[in-house]
């Protein structure tokens, strides 16, 4: 019974989140259902259990969310996003429409930032370039898809995503873990990507296929559908309602203006991750009112909070004068990170609840079973959740919570790195995430004004088939050359 109740539990999460009732309400009725099923205690896990994980989650990374979300509302509004996406149109010319797409996407989320700012820039650049070059808008979402969604997500070493920090408490890792492996699955799924889309666009010319009609909805009214709203909340790290709040600065942000701010992130992520934090005293962490814990446990997510901070700093000093409501921008942001951290909070309380129940001992035992060894099984209790969530954060944190301890030992016992733990457990968080009911992708569609029939196959070829073989390659080098 107690296997029913999950399974029922989980249905129910799924079924209701996709008809866009909200996780803030869903995931604890679901998590009450499964314990119940299993006679456990319905007020201890309701309080005890699932609030004590969803809050463990909110103190870990909330300052990601609530940061990322600032630094990009203040990047839209001062213009830099739409001033880096035309910089990259204007440099590759309109005869690259589809790699001017990709590269714009994968350049501001690689810099920190947030997803659906970057969407509701590039969405209407993609279209207005794909219309002149009769490309078909079909071919929108996927070209966003591949240059936001997929290797600047996952892969790239240093990416200052939510789902590239999760693992680091739990493996001890930085957001350069295993840094080479990175490098080969990013350039594993952008190229299968551009490869794809490529081969659409020469197919639809061939077949006069042109750009199509008009959209039947516009960005604006996207961002104010509150169904919407409550999809793209589990998916990433920006409230969609607040993304015209604030105030649009009217005079174009000049290229290095807008640059550096992205630069900054990289940067500075990279030299708190591998220079400054390391070679520091912080001994005094393993005293009780610091946590009892260590300086391996909270580098990483250290590291990303100071480089985003640094580069809020930047934007504002770069485009002082294209910030005339910096207070309002600034609570925009603050206010879109809220309502993400919140749903995918939730979700980790409902794994969490989940993981203590004494059926979910034989999902444990099912997963860590899977042939393969540790790295394919990690790979598909990741995707696994991932898919079911509809969330790469929230499933990537439900199964590290549960098993995240279990594949430490396992590594140490078989003299496996870390680093190669975290790099596959992003990259399959980030795999089939991307499935029909993902906020995200729900969000861009109708972004775009187009249905999962007329694009959906374009976003499974570039955002899922890629990653899997990117995933794939990821877990035989590995296993073959280690950590590098």
């Amino acid at each position: 019974m107690g296997l029913l109740g999950i399974l029922v539990g989980l249905g129910l999460l799924i079924w209701l989140a996709f008809r866009g009732w909200s996780v803030l309400l869903l995931a604890p009725i679901a998590a009450l259902i499964a314990a119940a099923f299993d006679r456990q205690p319905l007020l201890a896990n309701w309080t005890q259990t699932f609030m004590s994980s969803a809050a463990e989650f909110l103190a870990q990374f909330f300052p990601i969310f609530l940061l990322g979300a600032v630094f990009g509302k203040l990047m839209d509004d001062s213009g830099a996003v739409v001033a880096v996406a035309n910089f990259i149109t204007r440099s590759l010319g309109e005869r690259r429409v589809i790699l001017a797409v990709v590269l714009a996407g994968a350049l501001v989320t690689y810099g920190g930032v947030s997803l659906f700012v970057a969407f509701f820039v590039i969405v209407p650049m993609a279209q207005t370039l794909f219309r002149k070059a009769a490309i078909p808008h079909r071919l929108v979402p996927a070209a966003v898809i591949l240059g936001t969604s997929t290797f600047t997500m996952s892969a790239m070493p240093g990416t200052p995503s939510i789902q590239n920090a999760i693992p680091m408490p739990f493996f001890g890792t930085t957001p350069f873990a295993a840094p080479g492996l990175g490098l080969i699955a990013s350039m594993i799924m952008l190229g299968i990507g551009l490869w794809w889309l490529h081969r659409a666009e020469k197919t639809a010319r061939r077949a006069n296929e042109g750009y199509g009609d008009a959209p039947s909805s516009t960005p604006e009214s996207a961002a104010d559908d509150e169904r919407l709203r409550g999809r793209a909340a589990t998916a990433r790290e920006f409230d969609p309602a607040e993304i015209h709040h604030g105030h649009h600065s009217e005079v174009a942000a000049p290229v290095l203006n807008t640059i550096l701010p992205l630069i900054v992130v990289v940067v500075i992520n990279l030299v708190m991750s591998l220079v400054v934090l390391p070679r520091l005293d912080f001994s005094f962490l393993a005293e009780q009112r610091w946590g009892n814990t260590s300086l391996s446990a909270v580098a990483g997510v250290w590291s990303v909070i100071v480089a985003l901070a640094a580069a809020i700093a930047a934007v504002i000093l770069c485009n002082w004068t294209r910030l005339p409501a910096l207070r309002q921008t600034m609570d925009a942001g603050a206010n879109a990170s809220v309502l993400p951290a919140l749903s995918v909070a939730s979700l980790v309380g409902f794994g969490a609840v989940v993981a203590s129940l004494p059926a979910f001992d034989m999902v444990r035992d099912w997963v860590l079973g899977i042939e393969g060894g540790p790295l394919v099984s990690l790979a598909v209790a990741t995707n696994l959740l991932a898919a079911l969530t509809g969330s790469a954060s929230g499933g990537l944190t439900i199964a590290l919570d549960a098993l995240g301890q279990t594949y430490m030992e396992i590594a140490a016992q078989a003299g496996i790195d870390p680093g190669i733990l975290h790099r596959v457990a992003v990259i399959g968080a980030g795999t089939l995430d991307i499935l029909p009911h993902n906020g995200a992708v729900v969000s861009l569609l109708a972004i775009c004004g187009l249905t999962h029939r007329e694009s959906y196959f374009d976003i499974v070829m570039v955002g899922i088939v890629n990653s899997v073989i990117a995933l794939a390659a990821v877990i035989a080098i590995g296993t073959m050359f280690g950590s590098f």
